[in-house]
């Protein structure tokens, strides 16, 4: 075996292992993108490098970066397919980062640049990690939670309320409500990235002031 076809089983190997802990990364977070998904990406990536040499060497004159461009931008297609809208929010962002980060490592692997990927690998990884921890200990509103209210009120201020809300330190993503004409009961349900709040009881005094309030109940 040659030294060439060596060097394109330690590159997919090295591509297979970057690609399972991206791919791990992302499992414990329980993303949509997982490791088998990853680790097809960071392979083929790899192999498209390994292929764009290999088309050089037969045909002693080639554009080597034209697959590479190829693949950073048909890796888009792919990532716009993680991003989703849920109302106000939009999710699969990182996902969509991930799988780009991922691709780029693949083809600097295939490129044999082997020491600044694993280094970049390393990077994306802290970031992945403590940067989330920081991110939620210095920007708690960052928290995404359920605010849900039931007021024995058929009609309300909602302007009253959601500036109270507001006020509190919830930063509203999203609202539903469902006024229940039979009973007269007004539902508001909010999608918020929540501050750090231990005692809710002047929170709830502020809300009975809006209406009389039934039920209220933040999770997440």
């Amino acid at each position: 075996m040659s030294d060439f076809f060596i060097s394109c089983v330690f590159k997919i190997i090295l591509s297979f292992i970057a690609g399972f802990i991206f791919g791990l990364e992302r499992k414990f977070r329980q993303q949509v993108v997982g490791m088998r998904t990853l680790i097809l990406i960071c392979c083929s990536s790899s192999m498209l490098s390994i292929l764009s040499e290999w088309i050089s060497i037969q045909s002693g004159a080639a554009d080597t970066a034209r697959i590479a461009a190829g693949v950073i931008s048909g890796i888009g297609f792919l990532g716009a397919g993680v991003i989703m809208k849920t109302g106000l929010n939009v999710k699969g962002l990182t996902s969509a980062a991930v799988i780009w980060a991922d691709s780029t490592i693949g083809l600097c692997i295939g490129e044999g640049l082997y020491i600044p990927s694993f280094f970049l690998l390393a990077v994306f990884i802290l970031s992945l990690v403590l940067l989330e921890k920081i991110e939620k200990r210095w920007f708690p509103a960052g928290r995404s939670k359920s605010l849900h209210l039931t007021f024995n009120v058929g009609k309300m201020d909602m302007a009253h309320l959601r500036k109270v809300v507001v006020e509190t330190g919830f930063v509203i993503n999203d609202v539903n409500i469902t006024q229940l004409l039979e009973t007269e009961q007004t539902i508001v349900h909010y999608s918020v990235s929540a501050p750090k709040i231990n005692d809710y009881s002047k929170f709830i005094d502020e809300l009975n002031k809006v209406a009389p309030l039934l039920e209220v109940s933040i999770t997440g």
